[in-house]
């Protein structure tokens, strides 16, 4: 299967790179990147031959949040073309998230938004030092509603509170303590801690890991249908509000929003 917005690759030990590519766009994330990473999952899930799988960027960033083309359409959208398109990102991070093999995330430099939601659904992170991370989207009036359930799935509600809705950066040390990563390492030794990451499931039996990994995820707060839909409600509401209107038209004039402190 072939891809505009992401590579696949698979090496002879089964361990398959899912990459991110969009460089000088800095891996941000579109309609079609969700659609192709969602594909790409159902592939490598049912693939025997893979055996973990490393999720990372190319470029210097690892996923600079939502497209901003994509984010202009949604301004410009229905209630129903908005729901839509959010529904393309929660399945995209389900599929990410029920993938049956190890998720590696290789987190190359900074992640905002979405970018968090992909580093949420893997099983382990490596965050290479100077990467900066965010949840921007109330600076803009809107809020990080598909990507929620897998960030408090991942951070717990109590230590996301300290991201989740204050727009602020924090640096890979501060997202080690809060347990969205799981290493940080200087960037020469990015692939040697994610080797490491990757070398104990080749000891492991394959079945097993995808049963526990879904019992993992089975005794954790459960992501269902119901839960999906509500904050892909949830946004579109945020959408429609006047607040979203001002900021989102801010931004996209590349001037501050009326609450900017300055």
């Amino acid at each position: 299967m072939s891809f505009n917005t992401i590579t696949v690759e698979t090496d002879a030990r089964g361990v398959a790179r899912l990459m991110l590519n969009r460089p000088a766009k800095h891996n941000v994330l579109s309609g079609e990147m969700c659609d192709e990473l969602a594909a790409a999952a159902a592939g490598l899930g049912a693939d025997s031959r893979v055996r973990v799988v490393v999720l990372t960027g190319a470029g210097p960033s690892f996923c600079a949040g939502g497209d901003l083309d994509w984010m202009r359409a949604q301004f410009a959208a229905t209630r129903d073309g908005r729901m839509a398109e959010a529904r393309r990102l929660a399945a995209m991070l389900g599929a990410l998230d029920a993938l049956p093999k190890p998720l590696v995330g290789r987190v190359n430099g900074a992640a905002f938004g979405g970018g968090v939601g992909l580093m949420s659904v893997c099983d382990a992170v490596v965050a290479v030092e100077g990467a900066r991370f965010a949840l921007t989207e109330t600076r803009l009036g809107i809020i990080p509603a598909t990507i929620a359930p897998y960030v408090i799935a991942r951070l717990g509600a109590g230590r996301a509170r300290a991201v989740f809705f204050s727009g602020r950066a924090f640096d890979a040390a501060e997202a080690r303590d809060l347990g969205l990563v799981t290493r940080v390492v200087p960037a020469d030794r990015l692939d040697a801690a994610v080797e490491a990451e990757v070398a104990p499931y080749l000891a492991t039996a394959p079945g097993a890991v995808a049963r526990a990994k879904r019992l993992a995820r089975s005794l954790g707060a459960p992501i269902d249908d119901g839960i999906v839909e509500a904050t892909v409600a949830a946004l579109a509401d945020a959408w429609e509000s006047a607040e979203a209107q001002a900021g989102i038209t801010a931004f996209l004039g590349k001037r501050p929003p009326p609450w900017a402190d300055g």
